[in-house]
């Protein structure tokens, strides 16, 4: 068991900085999801946005990783022009 204060606190911080990261990919991973069940054009694209934006943010905090992210986007985008045709 660590016996620093600082190691104490790093333990600490570490615990609810994972349950944030935690809770904030899940909730990614749920868009994501309900995004790909989608079947109605104008509803998809509206929703890409909002979806993209939650990865890029996601990304930025390094929640997720940057290609993570932007292959997710690709693959949406992909889904979403295809709704199209």
């Amino acid at each position: 068991m660590a016996n620093h204060d600082s190691s104490k606190k790093r333990i600490r911080q570490t615990i609810a900085r994972r349950l944030h990261n935690r809770y904030y990919e899940k909730t990614a991973r749920n868009a994501v999801r309900n995004l790909r069940k989608m079947t109605n054009l104008e509803e998809a694209k509206a929703e890409l946005v909002k979806v993209s934006a939650m990865l890029d943010r996601l990304a930025s905090k390094k929640t997720i990783s940057k290609n993570k992210a932007s292959n997710l986007k690709s693959k949406l985008a992909r889904y979403v022009n295809k709704l199209a045709a």
